[in-house]
């Protein structure tokens, strides 16, 4: 889960929890938290294409989001959210419009050598204050880091 407090809005995940999808869709929601003990879900970020993903390895679906650490040494942001969805990568996306949120970059390693899925299945994501973006595969493939170009 991640909030936007100044925004009234919560960012939460659903995990897939299946190998082929099997569990499809597993999504991100996007929530109007003005009524604090009445969330209601305006949108979900839009995700890869199914039909190109479900049959790579593995799981196929949302699982962690960066989540906007209060400490010095974390990125943040109003309106940039990162998620990991296993073999669908890592996937950045802006949320200035919460109706319709936007797509803007994604990372898609290919299958690490050893990996038991034969497909990447990036589980976490950390962005530290200087835009650096640190994600892990679950199995194989290890520590991934990444630069920030927006």
């Amino acid at each position: 889960m991640v909030p936007f407090f100044e925004r009234n809005l919560i960012v939460v995940s659903d995990e897939s929890t299946t190998d082929n999808a099997g569990d499809w869709p597993k999504l991100v929601w996007v929530l109007d938290a003005k009524l604090e003990t009445h969330p209601i879900s305006i949108s979900t970020l839009p995700l890869p294409p199914v039909e190109e993903f479900a049959k790579r390895g593995g799981r196929f679906g949302a699982h962690n989001l960066h989540e906007n650490h209060p400490t010095p040494t974390a990125w943040r942001s109003d309106s940039i959210v990162f998620g990991t969805f296993f073999n669908g990568g890592l996937r950045a996306y802006d949320l200035s419009n919460p109706y319709q949120p936007q797509e803007i970059a994604y990372f898609v390693p290919g299958a690490p050598p050893l990996s038991r899925a034969g497909a990447i299945q990036l589980n976490d994501v950390f962005i530290d204050d200087r835009g650096i973006v640190y994600t892990v595969d679950r199995f194989a493939g290890g520590l991934y880091i990444l630069e920030m170009e927006f």
